[in-house]
């Protein structure tokens, strides 16, 4: 409606970016394929990246979830015989720009809805086959270079991330010798990299806490999968009290960083309590109060005591004190930098008192010398 009432001049032409865009892709007859095919692989990744976003303690799932994403993409497109027994480190060295790997164009998986609006416009003969084949090409390129550039960020590439896995309860029941032998290797890295107090003695508890809690936690671990508690807190239950070694290397562990959410969080929190002159102590304030608001859960939650409604009502006072504290602070500022300004002058002064002393105690020397080598 905007763009037909700029064209029929009731509103003149913005001239912006935007509104080419806008105008080209209302030209093109594949415009919705396009989002319809953009929206199947949001939905792909959308799961994994909102529940990466949270400051729960969950290495352990990252490295089979990153497969499982990565796995989910590239069915896609890649013939099946290629991801039969895929290893997670094999998929990020998969050679995807590889042609040769991919399934026919006409075999591509572009997403219900793309598929559906590709045959009702060709059923109106508004598009022709060549057509289509360009577009499944298009998209056979464009998710060939998302999979190379999550393969270049990923962290799957890294033998910790792969071996923590060790410790999702799954995989203990599943494969506990697997769980084993890479609790073994990260027992040996952190040996290696001097993070393990205790040195190799300590490893070796840790090793067989971990081969005895395998044994004697069995039924413990079937227990969590029918529970929604945390993983830390979890292993916290299981391992604080009888496997004390291997909790303190578990809380190691889990301390390591599954990704930058929390820290681009804080950011955009920033943005968004942030006015023009806004001082440093301000935005560290407005920080404090968001930050508590969410550990409350919400505005509504947060608990109106009276030491706060006290707070709150003696808040001009305090402002106003600490309006005085700063203008005294700025007096005694201009006054010490007076003071420095004159005692740098008077330095400055002896030095250029002595440079003349040395200087007329020289002269009068040489004046000595000359008279008694002339006497009159």
């Amino acid at each position: 409606m905007y763009m037909d009432a700029v064209r029929k001049k009731k509103i003149p032409n913005p001239g912006t970016a935007s509104y080419d865009t806008l105008e080209a892709a209302e030209k093109d007859p594949l415009i919705l394929a396009k989002l319809h095919f953009y929206m199947a692989i949001t939905r792909t990744f959308s799961p994994f990246l909102t529940f990466y976003q949270t400051d729960v303690p969950v290495i352990p799932f990252l490295a089979k979830d990153l497969a499982e994403l990565l796995k989910s993409m590239l069915r896609r497109f890649v013939k099946k015989e290629v991801l039969k027994d895929i290893s997670p480190l094999q998929l990020v060295r998969l050679d995807v720009s590889d042609n040769q790997s991919w399934v026919n164009p006409k075999e591509v998986n572009i997403g219900l809805g793309a598929e559906s609006l590709l045959k009702e416009l060709q059923k109106q003969k508004k598009i022709g086959e060549l057509t289509v084949l360009e577009f499944r090409k298009d998209c056979l390129k464009m998710m060939s270079t998302i999979i190379q550039k999550v393969q270049e960020k990923s962290p799957l590439k890294y033998p910790v991330v792969r071996q923590v896995a060790c410790l999702d309860p799954s995989m203990m029941l599943s494969d506990p010798d697997w769980c084993k032998s890479n609790m073994t290797k990260l027992v040996q890295k952190f040996l290696q990299a001097q993070q393990l107090s205790g040195g190799v003695s300590a490893g070796d508890v840790i090793i067989q806490q971990f081969s005895d809690m395998l044994s004697a936690e069995n039924e413990t671990l079937v227990s969590y999968r029918s529970t929604e508690t945390r993983l830390d807190t979890f292993l916290h239950g299981v391992l604080a009290e009888r496997y004390d070694e291997l909790w303190g290397f578990c809380k190691k562990l889990l301390l390591l960083s599954h990704g930058q959410a929390t820290v681009e969080r804080g950011f955009s929190i920033n943005k968004e309590v942030e006015t023009c002159n806004m001082q440093e102590e301000t935005m560290v304030t407005h920080r404090l109060v968001c930050d508590y608001v969410n550990i409350c859960g919400g505005l509504l939650n947060v608990p109106i005591s009276k030491e706060l409604l006290a707070s709150a009502a003696s808040a001009r006072s305090r402002y106003r004190m600490h309006l005085d504290q700063q203008k005294a602070k700025k007096i005694t500022d201009v006054q010490a930098q007076k003071r420095k300004s004159l005692e740098e002058n008077i330095e400055h002064l002896k030095k250029k008192k002595k440079i003349l002393v040395q200087v007329s105690m020289s002269l009068q020397r040489d004046a000595d010398q000359l008279g008694c080598q002339y006497p009159s």
